[in-house]
């Protein structure tokens, strides 16, 4: 067989999602692939966006409001603060950016890694020093799948003149943090940005978010994703939570109308969807726990608990042979992490999709690691 350990990572794609490389490497359509290296919400978009989106082509001859006055109003209410500490933008991406160049006014950024690579782009960017701060891979046998894990211990080392940028569920390893174990760090830290991407993938009752806190703290900054749960991450949009101040000096930085009509339209519709919510909900509820226990059977595999909507794997096989197998022969894609220097080829990343999906994932898993002993 083949050996793929050399592959060059210049030609591997660095972040999910990207089917039509994986489409290039299996010799098939892109909509025959079956996509596990995006954490998106296989159950949407919601009816609610897509309706929203054809009730407003009209929108389509006119600029949006620059202000994103009624957006920023169901924002607000959703989370119950004032719409002045609000800020959507063009995914949070975006925001990310703007996050990233105030932390590179301070003498380092601590940063939670294994990382999510447009971390350090968005860092490196604004010429940030970046002080990594490893989180241990590995876990206690049992633990539950939503249970808070413990922040990584270097972090009480650092500076106080510090930023630090971390992500809560994190990415990759799924790991939540309570916020019993941030609230300290908001104030040891100068400027402390979470990034919540993948918090509405846990059940309400078992979110650890910091929004409580915001107007308690003008140094923290919530970062927030509309397209991942709601699945459309082709629209781009995301949001910021943050002291107005902060908001407004942001919002000078960029440029205007970051926030296209169809995805405003789209959020406003979505965020006030409790029916889709639910769905989404009921969906996790129902089939987090039974895949991760059918990962952990697979001979080879050790999966992370997870408190979102994917898992990271640790694998006793080269990673880039079992992608391209699963490709190949079953038009399956999993999300290698040769992208998390950390991580390297014995890792990999999968979201969690419907149970007929996931069957196809783990028949293909079994499988081709059958071939690999």
């Amino acid at each position: 067989m083949q050996d793929f350990s050399s592959a060059q990572p210049v030609n591997r794609p660095q972040h999910g999602g990207n089917i039509a490389w994986a489409a290039s490497l299996a010799g098939c359509s892109p909509l025959d692939i079956l996509d596990f290296s995006a954490s998106i919400n296989p159950l949407g978009p919601p009816p609610s966006a897509i309706a929203a989106i054809q009730a407003n082509w009209d929108s389509l001859t006119h600029y949006p409001d620059p202000r994103y006055l009624d957006l920023r109003k169901v924002l607000a209410a959703h989370h119950q603060i004032d719409p002045a500490w609000v800020l959507p933008g063009n995914g949070s991406a975006e925001l990310l950016t703007w996050a990233s160049r105030e932390l590179a006014d301070l003498p380092s950024t601590a940063l939670i890694t294994p990382a999510f690579g447009d971390y350090f782009r968005a860092l490196k960017s604004f010429g940030a020093t970046v002080h990594p701060c490893p989180i241990a891979l590995e876990y206690p046998q049992g633990v539950a799948l939503s249970a808070s894990q413990p922040l990584p211990s270097s972090l009480s080392w650092l500076p106080p003149a510090a930023g630090l940028l971390l992500n809560n569920p994190h990415n990759p390893t799924g790991a939540m943090f309570s916020v019993e174990a941030i609230r300290p760090l908001l104030e040891q830290f100068l400027l402390v940005v979470i990034d919540e991407a993948f918090m509405d993938f846990v059940l309400p009752h078992q979110q650890q978010s910091l929004m409580a806190l915001i107007t308690q703290y003008p140094n923290l900054v919530i970062l927030r994703s509309l397209t991942k749960f709601y699945s459309l991450p082709g629209l781009r949009l995301g949001y910021a939570i943050a002291h107005p101040d902060r908001l407004q000096r942001w919002q000078e930085w960029r440029d205007p109308w970051s926030v296209n009509v169809l995805a405003e339209a789209a959020a406003i519709a979505v965020l006030q969807d409790r029916a889709f919510q639910q769905q989404t909900y009921d969906w996790l509820e129902h089939t987090r726990s039974p895949f991760y226990q059918q990962l952990a059977n697979i001979s080879g595999l050790q999966p992370f608990p997870g408190a979102a909507n994917y898992f990271l794997i640790q694998s006793d096989y080269p990673v880039l042979q079992l992608q391209q197998e699963l490709l190949q022969q079953h038009q399956v894609l999993i999300r290698d992490c040769t992208s998390f220097t950390e991580l390297g080829d014995r890792y990999f990343r999968i979201a969690i999709r419907t149970p007929l999906e996931n069957d196809r994932l783990l028949k293909g898993l079994t499988q081709t690691l059958s071939t690999l002993n």
